[in-house]
């Protein structure tokens, strides 16, 4: 078992010996392009950061202003149930069911109108959302495109060789 470990610890070393000492020198054009493409993908990294975090609060303030809404809209559909209601346990006796209908029918355009507040703010989130991606998608595409122009030009400085 051991001759086996040892065998292979010694074809290890050997293959690094190798790999090292097949590799081409950098020459200074190689090695100024390589630098070069370094700053130009972190340059591109940070952009690409900074726009995911923009998209990203971008959506965090579309969702909350969605939820203020909703629950705007959610508080003025009970206010006017409740001033519906407070209308039919004062009337008389002969317009309970007259008044009763009323509450209905203002419960039902209270549900509907808050329905449609919930709606038209989910729609907004997902626009943000939608937009926000897209950013995210454009940026990541941009830095990837820095990363091959800065690996192209690495790879012409090491050619010129």
């Amino acid at each position: 078992m051991s001759k086996l470990l040892a065998a292979l610890i010694a074809s290890l070393f050997a293959s690094m010996a190798m790999a090292q000492a097949s590799a081409p020198a950098a020459t200074p054009a190689v090695t100024k392009a390589e630098a070069k493409a370094d700053k130009a993908d972190t340059k591109a990294a940070t952009s690409e950061s900074k726009a995911d975090a923009k998209a990203d609060e971008k959506v965090n303030k579309a969702e909350a202003k969605a939820s203020k809404k909703k629950a705007e809209a959610h508080n003025d559909a009970m206010k006017d149930k409740s001033k519906a209601q407070a209308k039919v346990d004062k009337a008389d006796a002969d317009d309970k069911a007259k008044q009763a209908a009323k509450a209905e029918k203002t419960d039902a355009k209270a549900d509907a109108s808050e329905a449609k507040a919930d709606v038209k703010a989910d729609t907004k989130v997902a626009k943000a959302k939608a937009d926000a991606h897209s950013d995210k998608t454009k940026a990541a595409i941009k830095t990837e495109k820095t990363k091959a122009e800065g690996q192209s030009d690495v790879d012409k400085a090491a050619a010129k060789n």
